[in-house]
Formats: structure tokens, sequence, C-alpha cells
């Protein structure tokens, strides 16, 4: 898993980057198929904006959260990405099952 850090008016400390990766790690847990991800971190007046693109194959999520503390804006960015990788692998599952059934 390729993960690419970037940041308009921020710099990408260490310490972003180590909390991005521990809060990643759930998302990676309920899909382990992730090729790439590209994060954006900017800074507009007083807000912190944190972007995510996650990208799997066959499909790509993206998620982004304004918040005043960059963390915070982190935290609700992976939670929006970790709700649509489960919808789109329950749903993946449901298809397949029904194949299964039809064919049985």
């Amino acid at each position: 898993m390729n993960v690419q850090l970037s940041g308009h008016h921020v710099e990408v400390t260490p310490a972003i980057r180590d909390y991005l990766t521990e809060k990643l790690s759930r998302v990676r847990r309920h899909f382990d198929q992730v090729i790439d991800i590209h994060a954006t971190f900017s800074v507009e007046r007083s807000f912190q904006k944190a972007a995510l693109r996650l990208h799997v194959k066959g499909h790509d999520f993206q998620a982004e959260d304004v918040e005043n503390d960059l963390y915070a804006a982190i935290d609700l960015v992976v939670d929006k990405l970790d709700k649509q990788v489960l919808k789109y692998k329950n749903k993946n599952q449901e298809h397949h099952s029904d194949l299964k059934r039809q064919t049985a």
C-alpha cells in the first residue's frame, strides 16, 4: 500500500503521518485490498481541512472534512472513509452471495 501525504499551507510532520497511519489501520482491517491512499491537508483561515482519496481495485473512495483542529478533521474523514468501505464491502458480499444462490 502506497501512502502519499501533501500539505497546502501546512507542513506534514511525522506526528501527523503516524496519526493518520494509525487511524487508517481500521480501514485496512475492514478492507485489505487497498492499493493507494492520497491525503491532502490544508489550512484556510482558521479552519483545518483533511481530504483523503483511497484507491482499491475497481473503485475509488473520497472524503473530506473541515474542523478547527487537524487531528479532529483526520478522525472524521477516516470515519467517513470507513463507512464507505464497509458499504462497498457489504454490497459486494451480498452480490456474490446472490450469485451463489442462483447457481445452486
